[in-house]
């Protein structure tokens, strides 16, 4: 699960992938701001499922790394914690949300159903 949100180009490779993702993710599209220990930026979202999201960035942003994202929907915004899964260097990481509270949860879904 660890490459959960790493973009597949192999259809074996993204098979297995599929696999193991407990979410379907969506093309959705937002600048987050994410705040970590070793890096802090905006980035833009590749893909969003309800477990994490895809975002691109140039910044060295390890697996393992604990970031602290704002993701802005309109006039809602969800704050969580994310867990670095997947690094792609100077591209982009795959991230798992942490702790996401009913409220976020709620947002999310709604966001990802339009």
């Amino acid at each position: 699960m660890a490459d959960e949100f790493a973009p597949g180009s192999d259809d074996s490779v993204a098979s297995r992938r599929e696999e193991r993702r407990h979410h379907d993710r969506s093309r959705l599209i937002v600048d987050v701001l994410f705040d970590g220990k070793d890096a802090t930026g905006i980035a833009s979202t590749k893909d969003m499922s309800a477990g994490g999201l895809y975002m691109n960035t140039q910044a060295d942003l390890p697996e393992g790394a604990i970031l602290s994202l704002r993701i802005p929907f309109g006039v809602d915004q969800i704050v969580v914690e994310a867990e670095v899964v997947y690094t792609n260097p100077r591209r982009g990481v795959g991230v798992r949300f942490r702790n996401l509270s009913a409220s976020d949860e709620a947002i999310l879904a709604r966001e990802l159903l339009r």
